[in-house]
């Protein structure tokens, strides 16, 4: 069985796929950028500011999945700069304070709207 999962409190889908599925008792959440639900624009600020955006509305779609950022099992971090990483796990590791989820972190050359970072992560559904 397969649903998918589409959340008012995290930017729409802009493209022919999902915000995440729900398939074999685990949720799959395509990456977030730091999109403003409301306005869908990238959101102003910093690193720190955007990766608060990303896991912000990565919460809005597990919350709607019945999951929750405890729930999460991995996330992969996707850095237009690496020298940023320091300022990102900053606030990743607010967000995932207790037994957080196994992690990639990696560079690339272009991310979309040219942000700073995306991440997608997968989880245990509810």
């Amino acid at each position: 069985m397969r649903t998918t999962v589409a959340s008012e409190g995290a930017p729409r889908a802009i493209g022919p796929y999902s915000q995440a599925v729900i398939s074999n008792g685990m949720v799959y959440l395509s990456g977030q950028i730091p999109l403003d639900p409301s306005s869908g624009q990238v959101v102003e600020g910093d690193i720190a500011r955007q990766t608060e955006q990303v896991l912000d509305n990565l919460r809005a779609v597990l919350d709607k999945a019945g999951a929750s950022l405890a729930s999460v099992v991995k996330t992969t971090v996707f850095l237009a700069d690496m020298n940023e990483f320091a300022k990102m796990n900053e606030v990743y590791a607010r967000y995932f304070s207790v037994e957080p989820p196994a992690r990639s972190t990696v560079e690339v050359s272009r991310l979309p709207r040219d942000v700073r970072v995306e991440i997608d992560a997968i989880a245990q559904a509810g």
